[in-house]
């Protein structure tokens, strides 16, 4: 079954009127959360923005697949976690970030929009995303699943890249450099990362995101990211290619337009919890 793609699927493009009569027909909300930090030096800090591409050409995928679907305006801000230290990097609270998540899902359920899905574009928003669906859930019966973009991005870029690429994985390095080389290439910078030691605390070398290694063993430290090694993004950066990116990002709009679509088909109570879940 195929339908006719509308000329706009954000909502910020619509008119009340023109939703109004969208909305008759309960389609698929995709409410986009990325974040605003650093991404390295070679990459732009907004990957909100990213995301928000990628939820458009979605959204377009779903309808030509029969499954309409329309794109909420995106949360641009990420909970705060370990980007505080660099310059432009802008975030929310846990508290407040699970505050606003919380309204937006509820504004959408209160015109009886049942077929949401996250599309979310930030590690640190994924325990506060579980905290909020799973209340939701229990609380009015609703399930709200979260498609991680850059965790499906990775998982079909390695089936391309294969084992040898695993060292190109990780914050500010794949899959995020090649999607952005392919869909916002005037923003990535010519500028690679330079050779650098990681940070210290209590002496001992930090050895990733809140690790420091102790005797073989790692502790968790309050550290940040301008103490963190960065060899996934300096083995990264010679390797990014548009080509790879644009690839992926294929499969990544034709993954979550079948989703969408799976949303879209399936009767409410196929997809809700049973009452009395907890």
């Amino acid at each position: 079954m195929t339908d006719a793609t509308p000329n706009f699927v954000r909502l910020g493009d619509l008119t009340a009127p023109a939703f109004a009569e969208a909305l008759k027909r309960n389609p698929v909300i995709l409410l986009p959360l990325g974040s605003q930090e650093d991404h390295g030096p070679h990459q732009p800090m907004g990957d909100y923005l990213l995301a928000e591409t990628i939820a458009e050409r979605i959204a377009r995928r779903a309808h030509a697949l029969g499954a309409p679907a329309y794109v909420a305006p995106g949360l641009p801000f990420g909970v705060a976690d370990y980007f505080g230290s660099s310059p432009g990097g802008l975030a929310l609270s846990a508290e407040s970030f699970r505050h606003v998540l919380d309204d937006l899902l509820h504004g959408l359920l209160r015109h009886g929009l049942t077929r949401i899905v996250i599309l979310n574009a930030h590690g640190g928003n994924v325990p506060v995303i579980h905290q909020a669906t799973l209340a939701l859930r229990r609380a009015r019966r609703v399930v709200v699943p979260s498609f991680y973009l850059w965790k499906v991005a990775r998982q079909l870029m390695e089936r391309r890249l294969g084992g040898a690429g695993q060292a190109r994985f990780g914050h500010g390095a794949e899959p995020l450099l090649s999607l952005n080389l392919a869909l916002r290439g005037d923003c990535v910078s010519a500028q690679g990362e330079p050779a650098r030691a990681p940070g210290k605390a209590f002496g001992l070398p930090v050895s990733g995101f809140g690790t420091i290694e102790f005797q073989g063993v790692q502790v968790e430290v309050p550290v940040e990211f301008e103490a963190v090694p960065r060899a996934a993004i300096a083995a990264a950066w010679p390797e990014g290619s548009a080509e790879l990116g644009a690839e992926v990002a294929e499969a990544l709009v034709q993954a979550g337009a079948a989703f969408a679509r799976l949303v879209y088909e399936r009767a409410i109570g196929d997809y809700a919890a049973p009452p009395g879940a907890d």
